[in-house]
């Protein structure tokens, strides 16, 4: 890790939900996908999977950017997945695809927990800005 040292536990779990993520995203893509698999849902899902994987890699390298980065998905995954939450129980006439609700089964109790620990002092310590 370049002369960081162990990376707390916060910054481990941070970074393995990403990954995760990342993987379960990918997984997804290619369970949902026809027959004869079509190359540019695939190819989505690997941008989308990269993408998780990156901010797993910001940070575990401490980079603040990517625990700002971070904050802002599992705000969003909460947002979005309380709205989808909103319209299911009111009935709303819609289908959920099953990768909806498989992410949902794991990005929300994920974000719930490691959103406070983000927005935590404790973090802001960790994960320091660059001196220029």
């Amino acid at each position: 890790m370049s002369g960081l040292g162990a990376a707390p536990r916060g910054v481990q779990l941070s970074a393995a939900f990403f990954v995760l993520a990342g993987v379960l995203e990918l997984a997804l893509a290619v369970a949902a996908a026809p027959t004869p698999v079509a190359f540019w849902p695939l190819w989505e899902a690997a941008g989308r999977a990269c993408l998780h994987l990156l901010v797993a890699a910001g940070l575990l390298k401490r980079i603040a950017l990517c625990r700002s980065v971070a904050m802002v998905y599992c705000l969003a995954s909460l947002v979005t997945y309380a709205s989808v939450l909103a319209l299911a129980l009111g009935h709303a006439p819609f289908r959920y695809p099953a990768a909806v609700v498989v992410q949902s089964l794991y990005e929300v109790p994920s974000c719930a927990l490691l959103l406070p620990y983000l927005r935590s002092r404790q973090a802001s310590l960790v994960f320091t800005r660059p001196i220029f």
